[in-house]
């Protein structure tokens, strides 16, 4: 079978899975966070925080609640690792440096997941599992819970409430995110991920040393990794270590698991607006970028030049021979056009187009099908811009699913979409400017200059891949990642949830005969087209000076 077939065949058993989960898993979502019923164990967690789940919030109340969260968690994380030394389970390893700790804590806290240390040489088990793992569940849980309460701001009718931050948190995590995770850890271990408490032990010789190898509770963290769209790696490979994934088959349901949750919301969304049709509709609109950069990478990395390419069957250097360029390019798709940043293959070994194909993913604001939770709040505010300039080509007064678009509605999504462009590109301009954040770029000219974007743009859109060249263990680039990591996962929820108080004070607009069908193919062209018209303007001119000069420089 010939690399390019097999790569084709692997998108077409995705397409199939994803189907089929689509139905089954997005009902499911639906009835989780419209369910007026508490599990026991829910109940449980609720009397141990303290929250009262049946009390209504408004946008500011929910936005609290998120907030003080994620400042607990940053917290706890960053002195859970500062204390590392003096833990049991640690495997010997120090305390981490304060600045890496705030990296860290930063970054799964933020769902980026960017790693500057390596995982195998740093982190004990207690960081690992009581840390980290439990950062990837609700990180991502906390994502899905700002999604819900948008989707709740437009249906609800002159209300102003969002539902309850705390009950959304613990149903995500308890009925969602905790089984599939549990079900998928056996998936992966009977493909060979391991799964232990293993101390460190010699594994055989390597350049006339002894190397050494630790063990972990690999597979139930690479899992939620992947669910959670978070993306650390318990390895410094990340998900091209054997330990993680192991195979073929172990690399195809890794990408499923981390497409299945952004996907299915779309049917969340349908039937919590009333309209299954309007979740086709933007199910759709994720589905053509999706397929569309899938293929376009897949071109790229095949389309070789030369005899070397020829016979190693495509641009081979820094990927995997156990899953090919098909299985490369499809999970680096996948994983920068979601929030995820696992990586099986490193992106700065990709083409000049391929590698720039991966940063367009993470810029245009991971929306296909992007994160978990913020994948679909993202495209709702895209959806949002679309309505306000089909609005302004007939003029009259937008409207999307019954709520007007008027000032308010608009100058949010304006700044909600402003935040990460603003991050990404001032930090990348700050660094090439002073000399010493330069020292850390294994190369110069135009790729050097995509190493340094790629890790603002991957740090402030909360995906956590990097280009694998950056040396990014400084206090500069930790602390400057870590805050575009922080402020550009929550300066954007301000202004979503924001977005959905002012949407759910109205009261719903009947539809009439110039009303906009935003369920209809029509709809969705103009959404992908806004999509790509307002990423290729705000970025096109950094990346003309990176992978585009390189892309065109090695053509």
């Amino acid at each position: 079978m010939s690399p390019v077939l097999a790569g084709v065949l692997q998108v077409l058993a995705l397409v199939v899975a994803l189907g089929l989960a689509y139905r089954p898993l997005g009902d499911h979502m639906a009835r989780v966070y419209t369910s007026p019923r508490h599990l026991r164990a829910e109940k449980w967690i609720y009397k141990a925080i303290g929250a009262d789940p049946d009390t209504q919030m408004r946008w500011p109340a929910y936005l609290r609640g998120v907030l003080a969260f994620s400042a607990v968690s940053v917290l706890f994380l960053y002195l859970l690792q500062r204390l590392q030394g003096s833990l049991p389970g640690s495997l010997g390893f120090a305390s981490i440096d304060p600045d890496q700790a705030f990296n860290t804590a930063a970054s799964f806290v933020a769902n980026t997941n960017w790693q500057s240390y390596y995982g195998e040489q740093a982190m004990g088990h207690v960081v690992q599992t009581g840390g980290l793992a439990v950062q990837n569940f609700v990180s991502a849980a906390v994502g899905i819970a700002v999604a819900v309460a948008l989707v709740r701001g437009f249906a609800a009718t002159r209300s102003g409430e969002l539902g309850n931050f705390w009950a959304d948190l613990v149903r995500g995590t308890v009925r969602i995110l905790l089984p599939i995770s549990v079900i998928g850890a056996l998936v992966l271990v009977a493909c060979g991920a391991i799964q232990n408490f293993s101390g460190i032990h010699e594994v055989g010789q390597f350049t006339g040393a002894p190397q050494q190898w630790n063990g972990g509770a690999v597979a139930s963290q690479e899992v939620i990794k992947e669910l959670g769209t978070n993306g650390g790696g318990y390895f410094n490979a990340n998900a091209a270590h054997p330990f993680e994934n192991p195979n073929g088959l172990s690399n195809l349901f890794e990408i499923f698991l981390i497409l299945v949750i952004p996907f299915a919301l779309t049917r969340t969304f349908g039937r919590m607006v009333g309209s299954l049709r309007q979740g086709y509709a933007i199910l759709a609109t994720m589905g053509v970028i999706w397929l569309g950069f899938t293929a376009l990478m897949m071109w790229t990395e095949f389309a070789h030049h030369g005899p070397a390419f020829d016979i190693a069957g495509g641009a081979m250097e820094g990927k995997e021979n156990r899953f090919g360029v098909g299985g490369s390019s499809i999970f680096a798709v996948a994983t920068t056009l979601t929030s995820t940043g696992a990586v099986n293959s490193f992106h700065s070994s990709f083409t000049g187009l391929g590698g720039g194909i991966t940063m367009l993913g993470m810029q245009l604001g991971e929306i296909a099908p992007g994160g978990t939770g913020s994948g679909l709040y993202g495209m709702l505010v895209m959806a949002v811009i679309a309505v306000f300039i089909a609005g302004l080509m007939v003029g009259r007064t937008p409207e999307y699913l019954g709520k007007k678009i008027g000032t308010r509605e608009i100058k949010l999504a304006a700044c909600y979409l402003l935040i990460t462009p603003a991050l990404a590109l001032c930090f990348t301009a700050v660094a090439m400017a002073l000399p010493t954040p330069g020292d850390s770029m294994t190369n110069t000219g135009a790729h050097g200059f995509s190493e340094i974007l790629y890790a603002y743009t991957s740090g402030a859109n909360n995906n956590g891949s990097a280009f694998a060249g950056l040396d990014a263990d400084t206090q500069w680039f930790n602390t400057t990642i870590g805050l575009a990591m922080l402020l550009g996962r929550f300066l954007p929820m301000v202004f979503v949830l924001a977005l959905a108080g002012s949407l759910a004070g109205q009261r719903p607009v009947p539809a009439t005969v110039g009303t906009l069908s935003t369920h209809k193919p029509l709809f969705s062209g103009l959404l992908v087209a806004t999509i790509m018209i307002i990423a290729g303007l705000t970025y096109f001119p950094a990346l003309a000076l990176g992978p585009l000069a390189e892309g065109l420089a090695s053509s």
